[in-house]
């Protein structure tokens, strides 16, 4: 049974792009308006005072020195980035290509590189198009997808260079200003990825339309090759970032602030430029109802965005944290309106979906509960996120207040809440899965998942504000800035580090549902009838998936510490044998500590991502798609775990640490201040949580998502020739 909907299939075709456009055009607007604070020595024009004139503040008006050496800084800071991205990409462009040839073969092989026309296996009746010609257009997406996502990265680091100057700048002026040019350069990132992302997905959908036409089931198997372009592209920029980063992160905070009691990100450390390129590259993705939800998500972010930028300004640092706060709250209440007014005017009323090969009769407001379930669960894990790892809550205070006691003690305490913060978010996913399976089945926990990512424009602006906030703080203290400019500036980062723990939970929690649906998907076009934990060919599966996230989890750390130990040797070398270093008379060399990083991320990143790469094609091939199930099943449950941890225990030390640094309150400062003993404990715990929440943990939502999408890319070539081994004993 089917019905009409109220939006007919051109207003569809007219919205989707004309959304993508809006969120395009208004993040160049942002972006606008950013480029309005001036980093030129010019002196303005009358015309143009308005908008360049530095500012109303008793310290360092218009001081052109600080403006020169806040320019310098960038500029070193954006070509070390565009010179390590320039260099990652040729590695992972080889990569792109080697595979792109293992996707067409393997896919082309299915049916001996035939090409006639086979039955549908969702119809009897019809014809579909050739093996031959989907191992084509899986290729084509792939390579597409992995294009959108490198140009993603290249343009989101370049936004974020590109504003980190201008926060330091506007923070002269007060927090307020500062917030509003740091979140808006957020928004540039987040609106052009989301638009760009949406539109490329919508045109390539279009054009395969043309040779697939009526054959849904081979429009669909081609399109998932997009979405393993995109996440192969992620895992290795998110590996080799986050090793870049975090080996300079540690070895600038344990010999600067540990061994010579300076401050962090001190111009007189030669590790900082590495750590603040870092930040940039590190921290820095029915067919048409999805699109639907995407492009009304872009236009209630827009919405959302105005309230931080325009409506309700933020002025002091009390309101900073709040205000970001407010995005995740209106953008969920909006959006659910959103998802509502969709769902009655473009689904028909009632419709069927196959669900295993049964058909399911679903009701459009069935389907709007699932992807409002999504919403709200990833809001309710942004908040739980948040209490574990704001320090303006008591989990981050008692992880504090454990310093006093030294290192070992803070470890302890930080471990345990990461443990106890997968409580509510496990639950919330549970419930969301159960509710979106019973109502949709598989394709209900699809557009939960969608749900949870309707709003990824604001979750991308909050997540990007963070390592924009830091760079800032970076660059006033290398700047010589005052001490009240850096108080500013830290304020905007610890408000950072909360944020960006959310965005990290709401990227594990619709990781674990969109692991989910392909999971389904996989089963389901490999012609697995059920899945039985008791089979041993399953339950081995399961157990060798349950550890691959532990094993991924220990070649990223030990990648990080690799080079964070060569990091520590260079900058103690350099403070033993240059002289006058100490006393600020003489520079460091900043080149040496950035090619350590570049030589050690390129290195180290590699064989994290070949080993989730390589394990469902070896699992596939010589043990089956029984067992290839059983790993999927298994690192998902496991992975999901260990990356809710890892992020929010990392983020809980960090602000444990800038809590201790602040010494907003007097239980803060009878911690403090910085170089005492309590102050070194949070330190060393910092810098052990940095690759918890930069590397691993963040890595660990592509792992589940990467080898799902993989496996069911790969699936007919799986269940034609896969399971040598069980054939041959």
């Amino acid at each position: 049974m089917v019905t009409s909907t109220i939006l007919s299939d051109l207003g569809t075709e007219i919205l989707i792009p004309a959304c993508a456009l809006v969120g395009i055009v208004f993040s160049l607007l942002q972006w606008f308006l950013v480029s309005k604070v001036s980093l030129s020595l010019d002196k303005p024009d009358a015309k143009h005072a308005f908008t360049e004139s530095l500012i109303e503040e008793e310290e360092g008006v218009n001081d052109h020195n600080v403006v020169q050496k806040c320019a310098e800084i960038q500029n070193a800071i954006s070509e070390g980035a565009t010179s390590f991205l320039f260099t990652e990409y040729q590695y992972v462009g080889i990569f792109m290509i080697a595979f792109a040839v293992l996707i067409f073969v393997f896919l082309g092989s299915v049916e001996g590189f035939s090409t006639s026309y086979q039955q549908c296996t969702y119809d009897t009746t019809k014809m579909c198009k050739p093996a031959l010609f989907t191992a084509v257009f899986s290729t084509v997406s792939f390579i597409l997808g992995a294009i959108t996502s490198v140009i993603s990265g290249f343009l989101g680091m370049k936004i974020a260079t590109y504003a980190n100057a201008r926060t330091t700048l506007e923070a002269r002026k007060g927090v307020g200003k500062a917030f509003i040019v740091a979140f808006r350069s957020g928004a540039v990132m987040g609106f052009l990825l989301a638009a760009n992302g949406l539109l490329v997905l919508y045109i390539t959908i279009n054009v395969f339309k043309i040779y697939y036409g009526d054959d849904w089931e081979g429009l669909f198997e081609a399109i998932t090759g997009y979405g393993l372009g995109g996440s192969s592209m992620a895992l290795f920029g998110r590996v080799g970032g986050g090793i870049y980063t975090k080996a300079a992160d540690v070895g600038a905070d344990l010999v600067g602030k540990v061994e010579r009691n300076i401050p962090e990100d001190d111009p007189r450390n030669p590790a900082v430029i590495a750590d603040n390129v870092g930040d940039n590259v590190g921290d820095i993705a029915a067919m048409m109802y999805p699109l639907l939800i995407s492009s009304v998500g872009i236009l209630v972010c827009l919405i959302t965005t105005l309230f931080a930028t325009d409506i309700f300004e933020v002025k002091t640092v009390k309101e900073i944290e709040p205000s970001l706060k407010n995005q995740l709250i209106i953008s969920t209440v909006l959006m659910t309106i959103g998802i509502a007014l969709v769902s009655w005017i473009a689904l028909p009323y009632s419709f069927t979906i196959f669900n295993f090969g049964v058909q399911k009769e679903v009701k459009n407001w069935q389907l709007f509960l699932c992807v409002g379930v999504g919403l709200w669960a990833g809001l309710i894990i942004g908040f739980v996120t948040e209490y574990y790892t704001s320090n303006a809550y008591s989990p981050v205070k008692d992880v504090a207040d454990s310093c006093r006691t030294g290192a070992a003690t803070n470890v302890i305490f930080g471990l345990a809440l990461g443990y106890k913060s997968v409580i509510i978010p496990i639950f919330a996913i549970a419930i969301s899965i159960f509710v979106s399976f019973s109502f949709a089945a598989m394709y209900g926990i699809a557009v939960a998942a969608l749900g949870m990512l309707s709003t990824i424009a604001t979750g991308l602006a909050i997540d990007a504000y963070g390592p924009i906030s830091d760079n800032a703080g970076g660059i006033a203290e290398m700047a010589g800035m005052s001490h009240r400019i850096r108080e500013r500036t830290d304020a905007l980062d610890a408000a950072g580090n909360t944020t960006a723990a959310i965005g990290k939970g709401f990227a594990i929690g619709s990781a674990a549902l969109v692991s989910l649906a392909l999971f389904g998907a996989f089963v389901s076009r490999a012609e697995i009838t059920t899945v039985d934990v008791l089979t041993p060919k399953v339950f081995i599966g399961l157990l060798v998936g349950a550890m691959l996230p532990y094993w991924f989890s220990a070649m990223t750390m030990k990648s990080v510490g690799k080079a964070a130990l060569s990091m520590v040797e260079e900058v103690r070398r350099q403070f033993n044998t240059i002289p006058g270093l100490m006393e600020g008379t003489a520079k460091p060399d900043y080149a040496t500590c950035v090619k350590i990083s570049t030589d050690a991320s390129i290195k180290e990143m590699i064989p994290p991502g070949a080993l989730v790469m390589l394990t469902p094609l070896i699992v596939g091939i010589f043990f089956g798609v029984e067992t290839l199930s059983g790993v999927l099943a298994g690192s998902l449950v496991s992975g999901v775990q260990i990356a809710i941890s890892a992020s929010n225990t990392g983020g809980a030390w960090d602000n444990a640490k800038k809590y201790i640094e602040a010494g907003a309150s007097e239980h803060a400062r009878t911690l403090g201040p910085k170089g005492s003993d309590a102050h070194k404990a949070a330190v060393i715990g910092d810098t052990v949580g940095d690759p918890l929440k930069d590397t691993s943990g963040p890595s660990l939502n592509i792992l589940i998502k990467l080898m799902a999408v993989e496996s069911l890319v790969f699936a007919p070539f799986f269940a034609t020739h896969g399971g040598l081994l069980f054939k041959i004993f």
